[in-house]
């Protein structure tokens, strides 16, 4: 690190459990963020401000003005244009250093596979079931972290499903692929705007913890936080031994 880093991430570098080692691996780090939207906002807010070297963005949406009551990486003057394009510009305007890759296409499996592989840690803040699965079946197949986050109305979730970890679950064992599931959007069901920066933070708070290797993840644990009444809710997550997507690899 230079001085200019040392003073930026001073606030960092005092903390013992991350340290200048801990933030040295922070810089060198690589986050893919899936979602540009309400939980990519303030993730790419916190992971850019922190100094994760190289961040990847995956959305294939543009910004709407429906999106300003709670995505707060854009602004009224960049509707219209690509989120992942408006989540480069939010990020260079607190941290130039971080390099962000914009990817504006729609998560497949076949994109997954690839940039999964390049990152240290991924992270799910898209809102939907089946993209939610290809996310967790490319962290599977190249054991990388993922953290998990979703919110929708007054209630959110939270969680890290690590594949290098014998005893954490992957999301395919908490919720199987074969399952009946209802969607359920905000453009249809709303969200409390806060709700999606809570959630987005404790994520990042998370990604960022893997990376500089401070404290123990959410792996194995299940975070549910009821807005209304602002009551967390923790459960234990075991590991299914017959998943369809983790049951077979070795732990």
């Amino acid at each position: 690190m230079n001085d200019d880093q040392l003073l930026r991430y001073s606030r960092h570098i005092l903390l013992e459990e991350i340290g200048i080692d801990g933030q040295q691996r922070i810089l060198d780090g690589h986050a893919l963020v899936i979602g540009a939207g309400g939980l990519g906002s303030p993730v790419a807010l916190y992971l850019g401000s922190a100094g994760v070297g190289h961040i990847t963005v995956v959305d294939h949406d543009t910004v709407d003005v429906t999106n300003l009551q709670r995505q707060v990486a854009h602004t009224l003057a960049r509707v219209g244009l690509p989120k992942v394009d408006s989540i480069v510009q939010a990020v260079a305007a607190i941290n130039p250093e971080v390099h962000v890759t914009p990817v504006m296409e729609r998560a497949d499996a076949a994109l997954l596979d690839t940039l999964v592989a390049q990152a240290d840690v991924v992270l799910d803040c898209c809102d939907n079931f089946t993209t939610r699965h290809l996310i967790n079946a490319a962290c599977v197949k190249h054991r990388k972290p993922l953290v998990s986050g979703a919110a929708i109305r007054f209630d959110g979730q939270i969680t890290v499903y690590d594949p290098r970890a014998a005893a954490s679950p992957c999301y395919a064992c908490v919720f199987p692929p074969d399952d009946a599931f209802e969607e359920t959007r905000c453009a249809t069901m709303g969200v409390f705007a806060p709700l999606v920066g809570i959630v987005g933070a404790v994520q990042a708070a998370e990604a960022l913890k893997l990376l500089s290797h401070a404290g123990s993840s959410l792996a194995g644990r299940l975070l549910m936080l009821d807005g209304r009444h602002m009551e967390w809710t923790e459960m234990r997550l075991p590991r299914a031994p017959a998943c369809p997507v983790c049951g077979s690899v070795p732990a």
